[in-house]
């Protein structure tokens, strides 16, 4: 069974121990008064294993050094230059 937060309006907090099909209670188990809400906390949700993409997630450090040549990166630039040395030299060889 799970177990429920409620909050009256003069803000106390309490919490029952209840099946998900029993009604929830009429007035504060503390000081008497009505009506209350149920407190709710958000879920955290991490989302791991190789299904999911790098893009998924904030950049980490591995996107901040341009050593991944994403998507016109510094690391694609550098690439460029070197291959065109390369080329460079091959032509005068071949001359």
């Amino acid at each position: 069974m799970p177990i429920y937060e409620y909050r009256c309006p003069n803000g106390h907090v309490f919490e029952r121990f209840q099946r998900i099909t029993d009604p929830r209670p009429d007035a504060c188990d503390i000081c008497g008064e009505g009506p209350i809400e149920v407190v709710l906390y958000p879920v955290p949700v991490h989302f791991k294993g190789s299904g999911f993409y790098s893009t998924d997630y904030g950049r980490g450090s591995r996107r901040r050094d341009g050593s991944e040549g994403g998507e016109g990166g510094e690391g694609t630039k550098k690439d460029e230059k070197k291959s065109d040395k390369k080329d460079e030299k091959k032509a005068a060889a071949a001359d």
